[in-house]
């Protein structure tokens, strides 16, 4: 996981998805600040977003910070404050996150995951060679109990996640491909190559 500059709204996204996201909730009696009663479903209309998502960020999960191809369909519109808590964010750019999929799942409505927006480069920490993330050592208490609490709820180092970390590093180790390459399509891991001094 690595810091995320917010990009800008895209032009059309008032019209494709706030305008019609906000008169939707407001045809439905929908309070803009209080939590959707549980099972309620809405308009997603967020999903016409997804394209210009993926372009600003270019394909990159906001949490695992790892590239994926959205012709796989493997990506999604993460609310970063849950829309079944905060129904008026449900329509608004700032409040997203591309994620893959499994990322999107994981995190769910939860409130104890760091924001990518937020995090600072540094804060976690990789090996690797076997794919291990950890908290930096160095964080004062509260940062470090915050990133430790992010990578349980993301499960970011479960086996499957230090696997494909290490792939990454393996194969720029072995020429494979380019650091370029490498910075593109795994940033987090080309970000601890670098700052251990190993591209």
């Amino acid at each position: 996981m690595l810091h995320v500059p917010p990009q800008p709204e895209p032009a059309s996204f008032d019209k494709k998805v706030r305008r019609p996201g906000l008169k939707y909730l407001h045809d439905q009696g929908i309070d803009l600040h209080m939590h959707l009663a549980k099972g309620t479903k809405i308009k997603p209309y967020w999903l016409k977003s997804l394209d210009d998502l993926y372009e600003r960020y270019d394909g990159v999960c906001a949490y695992l910070a790892i590239h994926f191809e959205r012709i796989t369909g493997a990506g999604s519109v993460d609310h970063f404050a849950a829309k079944s808590r905060h129904a008026g964010q449900a329509y608004e750019w700032t409040n997203y996150r591309l994620a893959c999929l499994r990322m999107n799942s994981r995190k769910n409505a939860y409130e104890d995951v760091l924001d990518p927006f937020e995090v600072e480069n540094g804060w976690i920490q990789l090996e690797l060679i076997t794919g291990h993330i950890y908290p930096n050592p160095e964080l004062d208490a509260a940062v470090f109990t915050s990133v430790r609490n992010t990578i349980k709820r993301l499960k970011l180092d479960d086996e499957g996640c230090q696997k494909v970390r290490a792939r990454h590093y393996s194969q720029y180790v072995q020429g494979d491909v380019s650091a370029n390459f490498l910075k593109r399509h795994s940033p987090f891991v080309w970000y601890e190559a670098n700052r251990q001094g190993l591209l």
